[in-house]
């Protein structure tokens, strides 16, 4: 690991540590909240940055996630163990689909098995088929219709379009109270720690270095005796992983979950993030995760009639302005400040601060 990425992660944790002594609990939810985006967006980078495959569906996989959590947690809060919905629906016997989930160490296995179950399926079929590029983009879309028209069809099992709300407790605490609150924001923070340490030593290991030659020609990879779609499979059902553990974590601390919050928007804005932050880098995925949602409040509630449009001029703006994020703009920056201090103390000549750096 870099020096200045050391540097920068542990700056960023620290101040992430120290944010609830001077912000009030309102705004430490929302933090937590973002954290959980965050690690959604560190594997979007892993699959898009690192490997070159663009997949817009990862708001199944976070829904996923969420779901198996709060089904255990709507479990927990319902009298009788029976969810309202479903006794509104005419239902008088929990459903054998909901029954392991009143387990909650069930429940967390769950919460990334079935992602990374589906990602395997969709991964191995459309990568050993050779199909990449925007044709798999679009298969991915088309996996977000499926499963909120399914999520949305089925009320009786999943709630419909109100999803899963009103948790009150889970795992034996009030899921409300300040004080557990507080420890669900450390716990993200904890666990986006290890998430990040653990994308960090991949993408410097022996894969990592595999997974960049597939995004730079995966034919040369496949002619050097190496099979791309292994590669590839195992990368995408490690972003999947991960987007179900934010969804798992996002439930404890919102306390609901719906189809909507898995569809096609929520799944094209947490590429967004990524572009935002800069898409070859994992601290910039946590950055524009961070930044970007932080942004969206913002906007939402200091222009509430025309944040939609400030925000939307903003991605516009990055993409337009900064195709590598704001790391890359720092990075180029940074470049370009240590060459002209070299130049200087070397003597030499002049330096050209329109250099283009590679």
């Amino acid at each position: 690991m870099a020096k200045s990425t050391k540097i920068s992660f542990s700056i960023l944790f620290l101040i992430l540590a120290l944010a609830p002594l001077v912000m009030s609990d309102f705004r430490i939810s929302l933090l937590a909240k973002f954290l959980c985006f965050a690690i959604i967006a560190v594997g979007i980078s892993l699959i898009w940055g690192y490997t070159g495959i663009l997949s817009l569906g990862h708001g199944v996989f976070f829904g996923l996630g969420a779901y198996a959590v709060g089904m255990y947690l709507k479990i927990q809060a319902s009298p009788g163990g029976i969810p309202d919905f479903m006794q509104w629906s005419g239902v008088s016997e929990l459903p054998l689909l909901w029954k392991p989930f009143a387990n909650p160490v069930f429940a967390l296995f769950m919460m990334i098995g079935v992602p990374v179950a589906l990602a395997f399926i969709i991964g191995f079929f459309t990568f050993h088929n050779r199909i990449k590029g925007v044709y798999f983009s679009l298969i991915s879309q088309a996996l977000v219709v499926v499963f909120v028209t399914l999520f949305i069809g089925t009320q009786e099992l999943t709630g419909g379009t109100n999803g899963l709300t009103n948790f009150t407790t889970g795992f034996g605490v009030y899921l409300t109270h300040p004080v557990v609150q507080k420890v669900l924001y450390y716990i993200t923070i904890l666990i986006l720690l290890l998430i990040v340490l653990i994308s960090l030593w991949l993408t410097q290991s022996r894969a990592g270095k595999l997974l960049i030659a597939i995004r730079e020609g995966e034919n040369r990879v496949r002619f050097l005796g190496f099979n791309p779609t292994t590669f590839k499979v195992f990368i995408y059902c490690v972003s999947a992983a991960f987007a179900g553990i934010a969804g798992g974590l996002f439930v404890l601390q919102v306390g609901m979950i719906s189809p909507e919050m898995m569809g096609i928007i929520p799944s094209i804005e947490m590429v967004l993030w990524v572009a935002v932050g800069g898409r070859y880098s994992i601290f910039g995925a946590v950055i524009g995760a961070v930044l970007t949602n932080s942004a969206k409040t913002f906007f939402s509630e200091s222009y509430p009639d025309m944040w939609l449009f400030l925000l939307g001029s903003l991605f516009i703006l990055v993409v337009l302005v900064m195709p590598n994020g704001l790391v890359g703009v720092a990075q180029s920056l940074y470049a370009k400040w240590f060459r002209f201090r070299t130049s200087k103390k070397a003597g030499g000549t002049s330096y050209d601060a329109n250099t283009n750096l590679q």
